[in-house]
């Protein structure tokens, strides 16, 4: 059924635009809202993607009810449980905790340090969000590092590729999985069997190919040594910690976990959980929910929030119709050849704009797909995550995580340019893309699935 015309601005103007003036517009207020978000320097990028939800709706390109239908509310729900989990977690102390003793296993060793920083970091975005996790390693790595008299920059940059391939893994661990969960119905299980191996894979030939690079470069050299080391590892400081408080965290995160994995199949999906659970944790937590919820990344939340409304105006004038229909064509039900299509492409991408709005929109044009090829097209899907997530490597602004640490960085004093973070992490980036998607592309075709 045709839905009724609303009066627009347009309308009232006297332009009464057509159908094809609609999708010119939507298409422009995408591109216009994608070169604003490259522009942070300039316009936040909250900023860029509310300014193009309003067009959207001033433009009558969406009516209010239609931009708020467009939103979807389990990748929010989800963004927003696990901040308020993690920020309790910290907290309690916990995060703070785990930094020393990691730092005493790494007896000094800037090779120790690259190693297990890379990986706690990997493995602490598996399970929660790579922004989230980058938020509170970046800035005890700088202390760590700049106290053992060694250049920060190669191990921020370690702990930014540690952080988007870890959390490639799981479906909470970077955004592009959320919103892909979302869309396709996928649950925390599928990612653990079709995308966590590949990702694990890439996570550990990531550290060794920086590790390799740091070496030839002579980061690896230098440092204390003898007393002044000694001091640093035993520092006395005692860690400010709340045990009860970080037992309920766990118990919460734990259990959190365990119904991302039993959850999907039973109807619970994984923002409703995670909204329920961090709910759950704020009733038994003797804190303030208005001193936490101060805590909570709303420009993150609101951002996606402005991008899922431009990128419904796409779908509204059936954009991602035109190009499902195009894919499929191009494909001809090669669903290998559509594993290299997407999972390279994505990566390339992903890297030059923001993984984000890029798998917002791909994965709009992946369900339209879905539609005609059915079930059997799932292994996009995985080659979606893996391209878009391992992508976002290639330059600085590739993920969100990148520009957080970048942020933190020059508030330290350490600032990493954007030359600098592809001389170290574009070869890492095109590495582990080519593995992950290669290998994942040969398993497919040896097996006729993922894994």
């Amino acid at each position: 059924m045709t839905e009724p015309h609303h009066p627009t601005l347009l309308d009232t103007l006297g332009l009464s635009p057509g159908e094809g003036t609609l999708t010119g517009l939507a298409i422009l207020l995408f591109v216009l809202t994608y070169v604003l978000i490259l522009l942070e320097k300039y316009v936040h990028r909250t900023v860029a993607a509310l300014l193009g939800a309003c067009a959207v709706m001033v433009l009558g390109l969406l009516t209010p009810e239609q931009a708020w239908g467009s939103i979807d509310f389990n990748t929010l729900f989800l963004l927003f449980g696990m901040m308020n989990i993690v920020n309790v977690l910290s907290r309690s102390g916990f995060f703070d905790l785990v930094a020393r003793r990691a730092m005493v296993l790494t007896r000094g060793e800037p090779v120790r340090v690259l190693w297990i920083f890379s990986l706690l970091t990997a493995v602490f975005s598996a399970f929660l969000d790579n922004v989230t996790t980058v938020l509170f390693m970046a800035p005890v790595v700088v202390t760590v590092v700049t106290r053992l008299g060694l250049r920060p920059l190669p191990y921020l940059i370690a702990v930014v590729l540690a952080s988007n391939t870890g959390g490639t893994a799981t479906l909470v661990g970077d955004p592009p999985n959320i919103i892909i969960g979302s869309v396709a119905g996928k649950g925390f299980g599928d990612f653990l069997t079709n995308v966590a191996p590949y990702a694990a894979l890439a996570t550990l030939v990531g550290i060794a190919l920086m590790h390799l690079l740091m070496r030839v470069r002579g980061d690896l050299a230098g440092g204390d040594s003898g007393e002044r080391l000694r001091r640093v590892l035993a520092d006395p400081t005692p860690i400010q910690t709340n045990p009860k408080l970080m037992r309920q965290a766990l118990w919460v995160f734990a259990v959190t976990l365990l119904l991302f994995i039993v959850g999907h199949p039973i109807g619970l999906e994984a923002g409703l959980v995670a909204l329920t659970t961090s709910t759950f944790l704020f009733l038994i937590a003797d804190l303030s929910p208005v001193e936490l919820f101060e805590r909570v990344e709303w420009a993150t939340l609101l951002f996606f929030m402005g991008l899922f409304i431009v990128v419904g105006a796409l779908e509204h004038v059936g954009i991602f119709e035109r190009v499902a229909t195009t894919l499929t064509t191009t494909i001809g039900g090669d669903i290998g050849l559509g594993i290299l299509l997407v999972g390279f492409s994505s990566a390339i991408i992903s890297g030059f704009v923001d993984n984000i709005p890029f798998t917002i929109s791909m994965a709009s044009v992946l369900r339209e797909l879905q539609g005609t090829l059915g079930a059997g097209m799932d292994p996009l899907w995985w080659a979606l995550s893996l391209g878009a997530c391992l992508g976002g490597n290639l330059t600085l602004i590739g993920a969100s995580a990148n520009i957080v640490v970048s942020d933190i960085a020059a508030r330290e004093g350490h600032p990493i340019s954007f030359g600098a973070f592809i001389r170290y992490a574009t070869p890492i980036a095109l590495a582990t893309v080519a593995l992950a998607v290669g290998l994942y592309y040969a398993v497919f075709r040896l097996t006729g699935a993922g894994v």
